[in-house]
C-alpha cells in the first residue's frame, strides 16, 4: 500500500530544497512530536549515496535510526529513495504560483496502521513546512 501527504509552503524552492538536504537544518525540523529530537542527521544526497537520521525520544527512552539509499535525485524537483527496509519513497517538489507543493508517497510498513503512518509522516512534514517558512 502507498500512501500520499502533501503540504504548501510559502517559500522559495531553493530554500525548501537546502532546507531538505542539509544535515543541520535536517535536526531541527525531523521529528513528529515535541518530545522527540532528530540529534543526527547524515547525507550524501545522489543515486546509491546513503542517509541516516537518529530520532530519538527527547527523554531517552527510545529512539532509531531512519536510513536508506539514494535511488533518484533531481534537483530542486524530485529525490526517491530505499528505506532500510526496503520500502520506497518519492518526495517530490512542485512550484505553484507563491507556493510549492511538497509531496510524499511511501510504502506502508505492517507494523502501524496506515491512518498512524500517514499522521506521522504528515506530523513531520508539517514540520518541515513550519522550520522554512520560519526561516523567511
Amino acid at each position: 500500500m502507498k500512501i500520499r501527504i502533501e503540504t504548501s509552503i510559502h517559500a522559495s524552492v531553493k530554500k525548501v530544497w537546502n532546507a531538505c538536504i542539509t544535515p543541520d537544518d535536517i535536526t531541527q525540523w525531523n521529528f513528529a512530536t515535541p518530545e522527540w529530537c532528530c540529534p543526527k542527521a547524515e547525507i550524501d544526497l545522489k543515486p546509491s549515496g546513503k542517509f541516516s537520521y537518529r530520532m530519538e525520544a527527547k527523554d531517552g527512552s527510545m529512539g532509531f535510526d531512519f536510513d536508506g539509499e539514494f535511488t533518484a535525485v533531481e534537483e530542486m524537483s524530485l529525490i526517491k529513495f530505499h528505506l532500510g527496509d526496503n520500502r520506497e519513497v518519492e518526495v517530490n517538489f512542485t512550484e505553484n504560483g507563491e507556493a510549492l507543493i511538497a509531496t510524499e508517497i511511501f510504502e506502508a510498513e505492517d507494523e502501524n496502521s496506515a491512518e498512524q503512518q500517514k499522521q506521522g509522516w504528515q506530523s513531520i512534514l508539517n514540520h518541515f513546512k513550519d522550520y522554512v517558512e520560519s526561516a523567511n
